[in-house]
Parts: C-alpha cells; structure tokens; sequence
C-alpha cells in the first residue's frame, strides 16, 4: 500500500509517520510520499520522518516529492493536511474576531468559516489531480474545518472521501483510561456534525454505563474534554458532548478569557513553530537526527500545552524534560485512518467515528449531508448509526450549522459575497447581519483577492 500525504511539512505529519510504524506490516504499507508547497519546511520535516520510521524500524519508505502529482500517482490511499495562508491566518482569524467580540476559533464560528472559504477551492484543484492520476484512492481529510470541507467535497462530485478527526477517539482513549478497562471494550456512540456532536451510549463489554458517567463528578472531571464543562449542563441534556461545544454551551466564559490573555493559541503556535524549525534550520540533521527530533517534540510539547487552555481558563500542563522525550502514540489521526483501512478489509469490521455521507443515519438532514457519525465499517461498505429520536436542541444546532455549512460551500463555488454574508450571519457564534457585514469586510482586508468572491 501506498500513501500520499498532500500538506506534508505540517509538523504533526512526523506523528502520523510514527503512528503508522506498528501496523504497516499488517496492512502492507510500504511507501508514503510527502508533498508540500514549502520545501524548505517539507525537507526538514521529511528527515524527521524518515529518521523516525528507520529508528523504530518502520516497514515502509518515506520520501518526499517536488511535484504534487508523485504524491498522487500510483496512491491507495491520500491524505489531506492543508493550511492555506499558514500559521499566521489563524493568527489574523483570531485577531479580527476578538476586536469584533466574537469567538475566532479556526474550526467554528469566523474563524472556521474564513479557513474553509480560503481552503476549499485549493483543495477542489487536488481533488481534481487526484481524479486524474489516481480515480480509485481513498481521501482522508484531515484538513479543518474537516466537516464542512469535506461537505464541500462531495457536494463536488468527489466521494472517495472521508473526513477524519481525532477528537472522538481521543475521548474514548481517555475514557477507557479513566475507567480502567482496555479500549476495546468499550463502545461509544457519536452522532451529529463535526465539532457538533454528542455521545448518547456509552457500553462496557455490551451493558449500558451512560447514567453512571454523567453522575460522576470524578468522571467528569477527569476527562480533558468534559473538565471544562458545568457538570450540571451535562446531567441536564443527558448527553455527553465533544469539547468543541464548549464554545456555544459557555461562549461568554470563552470570550471572557481570550479577552484577558495577551496571547491567543494562534500567535503562541506561530511563535513556536517558528523558534521550532528556526533551531531546526541551525542542524544537521544527518550528523544528528536524535537532537533534531528531540528540538521538535519539545517545540510540539510546547503547542500542545496550550490546547484550549486560553478559552477555558485552565491551567498548563507540566512539561516534561526536554531529551528524554518520547514520539507521542500517533494514533489519533493516524489510528483513525488504519483502522478505516482495517476495517474495509475485514469481514467483521471496526466501529469507529467519522465524517460521512447522512444517507438515512439522521432523518432530518439531507442524504448527501455530511455527518460525523459512530459507523461499522467493513468489507460491505461504511454505514453511519441511525439515530430516530434525537433532542431538540441538537438538533436545533445541527440544522442550522449544517445549512451554515451548505451556504459557505455554495458561496465558495458561486464567488457570492451575498451569500457568504448570509452564511456567517446565521452562524450561532456570530448571530448577526451587520456583524457578519463587518467581518466579511475584515476579512476582505486581510486576505485581498485570496477569497473566492474577491478573484472576480
């Protein structure tokens, strides 16, 4: 198996590579092939990668490539993993959402709308390349926002592909651990829209234990994703929610504390990266591949120390030394992704979470919606959960982020500012025509001719 990797030189791509190590005996992986609009970052990257997979004797090549299309040619499977206008359009995102009083976050609200409407037709001319040189591979996005882009592509015609988040496995990883008990056992039922969703069934070796979680303080606040909400918000929806519903379950609180910070995780991620791949760019990383790796983890020691500390007010993690420190599991993504793979290969199949088609999984949206859904997947296909009774506020929020999601797309394939504002007024996190108005025009300021409605 081959697999191309299309955004290579993102820093968590040495992750991914580590992550693919254990199983790519058993899948028969034996080339991934990196590509990245900078090459500069993409050869120091790729060494990282490649010292990686040889020291922990991965059963695979890695190489990287100047040309798109030999990361797309003769692939089984490819992945998405873009930032179009780098780590500093997060930072302008941020930025010029906070002085408007919303929530910039680079995956919902302004935030997720201005990656996606800057995103989409970039990755629309790979999907074209890849249709070309490559009709039968499979696609996982990972590209954010994941849901909404992937929306995009298959209301393109592209359906060869998956969206991938690693937040729901996450989740259940940390759940089984707080539990005690080994992953396998346990089975978690996700449903609703990426960063939207909830879990409704939580199973332990096939007896019911949801009651029992959402009754537990010490459960609650043992779990990263569920610290940061009001224990008393959860036991009154019944619900166990993704973490990324923090931003409308307690948006004033979020908004609150990224007023206070002097530094947004947007501008503390462009600063260490940057300090990260300029100490990088000092070394040689053929004389000494160890020191260089260890420069990078601790660089994304550092990023992950600040995952939503800001919006919730908690307090950063202990670091640990810098030298010692271990490649992280990788198998987030990376796990989510082979055990698709997996999964499509077996007769028996996995049950995992994933950013498909609706067809008749929620009833109320569209069959070519996008969902983020528990699915079975095997030799038979990908089929979503189907969920008949679903509350009322979800589905409140899921229908109107879901046609939040289908404006953005539309307005991306028209060049319609028109209907871009429309899209961002109805967004919950923005809520507001004039606000919208402005921020568009915010937008326009920062990224001139770079969004689809300003090329005309």
């Amino acid at each position: 198996m081959k697999i191309g990797i299309l955004g290579g030189a993102g820093v968590r791509t040495v992750i991914f590579i580590h992550g693919l190590i254990r199983r790519s005996e058993k899948l028969g992986i034996d080339e991934v092939v990196l590509y990245d609009i900078n090459r500069d970052k993409q050869e120091i990257i790729g060494k990282l990668c490649r010292y990686v997979a040889q020291r922990d004797h991965g059963k695979f090549q890695v190489r990287w490539v100047a040309r798109a299309e030999e990361a797309i040619r003769g692939m089984d499977a490819i992945v998405t993993t873009l930032r179009v206008g780098g780590d500093h359009g997060r930072v302008m995102d941020e930025d010029l959402a906070l002085k408007r009083g919303v929530i910039g976050q680079e995956t919902t609200g302004v935030g997720g709308f201005s990656m996606a409407v800057r995103t989409i037709p970039v990755l629309l001319d790979y999907m074209e390349r890849i249709q070309r040189e490559a009709p039968e591979a499979w696609v996982f996005n990972f590209t954010n926002p994941s849901g909404l882009v992937t929306q995009a592509l298959h209301e393109r015609g592209y359906h060869r592909v998956i969206g991938i988040c690693d937040a729901p496995s996450s989740m259940k990883y940390r759940m089984a651990q707080a539990l005690k008990v080994p992953e396998e056992e346990l089975y978690t039922e996700f449903f609703g829209l990426n960063h939207l969703s909830w879990i409704r069934s939580v199973r332990l070796r096939g007896r019911e234990i949801m009651p029992e979680l959402i009754g537990d303080d010490g459960f609650l606040r043992e779990i990263q994703e569920l610290s940061v909400f009001d224990p008393r918000v959860i036991r009154r929806t019944g619900l166990l929610p993704n973490e990324y519903l923090y931003y409308y379950y307690h948006r004033e609180k979020a908004l609150e504390n990224m007023k206070a910070t002097s530094s947004l995780r947007g501008r503390t991620i462009e600063r260490v990266n940057r300090e990260m791949f300029r100490e990088l760019e000092g070394m040689d990383l053929e004389a000494e591949p160890e020191e260089a790796l260890q420069a990078f983890l601790w660089g994304m020691q550092l990023r992950e120390n600040s995952y939503m500390t800001v919006e919730s007010g908690g307090q950063t993690r202990p670091l640990k030394a810098r030298g010692t420190l271990p490649v992280p599991e990788g198998m987030g993504y990376a796990g989510v992704m082979l055990d698709c793979i997996e999964g499509m290969q077996s007769r028996e199949g996995k049950s995992l979470v994933l950013s498909v088609l609706n067809g008749d999984s929620l009833p109320f949206l569209d069959r070519g919606d996008v969902v983020e859904m528990t699915c079975h997947v095997s030799q038979q296909g990908i089929e979503p959960v189907k969920v008949s009774q679903v509350p009322d506020f979800c589905r409140s929020y899921i229908l109107r982020i879901k046609e939040f999601e289908k404006l953005t797309v539309e307005a991306v394939m028209r060049g319609s500012r028109d209907l871009a504002w429309q899209a961002l007024a109805l967004h919950p996190l923005v809520n507001s025509w004039s606000l919208a108005d402005a921020l568009l025009g915010d937008l326009e300021a920062c990224y001139g001719t770079g969004l689809p409605w300003t090329t005309k």
